[in-house]
């Protein structure tokens, strides 16, 4: 295989991208730059170079815009919820289930991991942090343990299989080349063993640090919290108090319906169905939709048209701001795939595909093994997530995927595991500076002590996970 000058500018670029990336700085300019000199490079014209930039930046936008729909909707629910006091009323009874710490920890767990497979973690950790973990302290459980639960369940599990919102699983599968639902599948498998070890390993490590519920430390630890203030509500008469309990009860039990039929479905064609990847989201998304629209309406009757503005636009802004800079990055390794590179370039004819085309050229010189494959995609997605963003790594690692399927490995699996290294390291269970700093600053613990007490029982989890891939999937 020949490489042209403009494959060895791509290979410069991608690693200039690591690199900034092990330096924990923002990747858009170089991924901006690299798509202008290669575009220009490779057409010989400086105004291809411009057009490029629009272009790659046009095309990521159109194959990831039903991501920011489905962060929209499902974030304008839990506002108008949050309005309604419904959210409260979903989780305060759990309280009473947190008899002692060791119950408590695992409490922590179940609930983060539920709320934040459908509605994210970065809004679910602030409603858990404010309900549930002052009544494990009470109950006996330490506040970095509470912390590191929480963290592992949100920032890790859940989020790195994303499996109901399906945010990740999109951009592995669109730079992979594959469909959004086997690498969600093989995600949730691998989430599952990672955050399975994890949690019970971290149980393991810290279970004699957690006291008695008359132990004069756990008062101290509420003291420490000063980021968490108990909520207050408005003053609500009797009619809306009781559609905020209405709602507590018809909105978990519609989004489990909903999941369970999707399920169904699945099992009962024996394939995949039409409500998986892409289409399983959209039907999510509509039936928040009318969630929303519904809990607006309760509780704001004749604001309501409005306050459905203000809800979906809040969710768009979200959305923008915590998935805005994929776009350009998303647009660079699209360059990099010929499914991609026909329409950023304008070309007609045959399109290159820089990065595979530079895979392809070391394989002769590697050893044609899955493990290695494995292991070199998870490692190099933990290197990505450095960045503490743990999305800005996934077009590279799904790109890759496809480059190294040559080595045995089915492209999805090898897309998840990159996932599970970039998200985990960057979601927000590995990096201080990530969004573990929000949950260590509601449980008011040090942000490197949580980093410490996370360190072994993650990296132990993706591990594990990483070699059953290889030897199961």
């Amino acid at each position: 295989m020949e490489l042209s000058l403009s494959h060895f500018l791509y290979s410069l670029f991608t690693l200039i991208i690591i690199g900034t990336m092990i330096m924990r700085k923002g990747v858009v300019l170089p991924t901006l730059l690299g798509t202008f000199f290669i575009a220009w490079l490779y057409k010989g014209s400086i105004v291809d170079g411009f057009t490029a930039i629009f272009k790659a930046n046009l095309v990521a936008a159109q194959e990831l815009f039903s991501i920011f729909l489905i962060i929209t909707f499902m974030l304008a629910l839990l506002n108008s919820l949050r309005d309604l006091g419904a959210d409260k009323h979903m989780i305060q009874p759990i309280q009473k289930w947190m008899v002692n710490g060791h119950i408590s920890y695992f409490v922590l767990v179940t609930v983060t991991y539920v709320i934040s497979l459908f509605f994210w973690p970065t809004p679910a950790v602030p409603l858990v942090c404010t309900l549930l973990v002052p009544a494990a302290i009470r109950a006996g459980l330490p506040a970095a343990t509470a912390a590191v639960a929480i963290a592992i369940a949100g920032q890790g599990m859940a989020l790195s299989s994303d499996y109901i919102v399906q945010v990740a699983p999109n951009l592995s599968a669109a730079s992979a080349g594959v469909e959004t639902a086997a690498v969600a599948e093989q995600a949730l498998i691998l989430s599952l063993i990672t955050g399975g070890i994890a949690i019970s390993l971290a149980y393991i490590l810290y279970r004699k640090t957690i006291r008695t519920k008359e132990d004069p430390l756990n008062n101290q630890e509420l003291k420490n919290m000063q980021n968490i203030r108990e909520r207050t509500q408005e003053q609500q008469g009797p009619r809306l108090k009781t559609w905020s309990k209405i709602f507590a009860v018809i909105v978990p039990l519609t989004l489990v319906t909903v999941v369970i039929y999707m399920i169904y479905e699945k099992l009962n064609s024996g394939r995949m169905s039409g409500l998986e990847g892409g289409d399983g989201a959209a039907f999510i998304g509509g039936v928040a939709v009318i969630l929303l629209l519904l809990s607006t309406i309760v509780l704001r009757k004749q604001q309501s048209l409005d306050y459905v503005t203000k809800h979906i636009t809040d969710g768009f802004v979200f959305a923008f701001k915590a998935m805005g800079q994929v776009i350009p990055i998303a647009g660079f390794f699209f360059l990099g795939s010929s499914d991609f590179s026909a329409n950023i370039l304008s070309l007609k004819n045959k399109a290159p595909a820089f990065l595979f085309d530079l895979v392809q050229s070391t394989q002769a010189y590697l050893p044609q093994n899955e493990w290695l494959a494995a292991l070199s995609i998870l490692i190099i997605g933990m290197v990505t997530g450095l960045d503490g963003s743990g999305f800005s790594g996934l077009p590279l690692t799904g790109a890759l995927a496809a480059s190294l399927s040559s080595s045995g490995m089915d492209t999805a699996t090898l897309a998840a595991i990159g996932q599970m290294g970039t998200i985990w390291t960057g979601g927000g269970a590995l990096v201080a500076w990530s969004s573990l700093i929000a949950i260590a600053g509601f449980c008011g613990v040090p942000v490197m002590e949580l980093v410490r007490k996370n360190f072994i029982p993650v990296i132990c989890g993706l591990f594990v996970a990483t070699l059953a891939a290889v030897i199961i999937l």
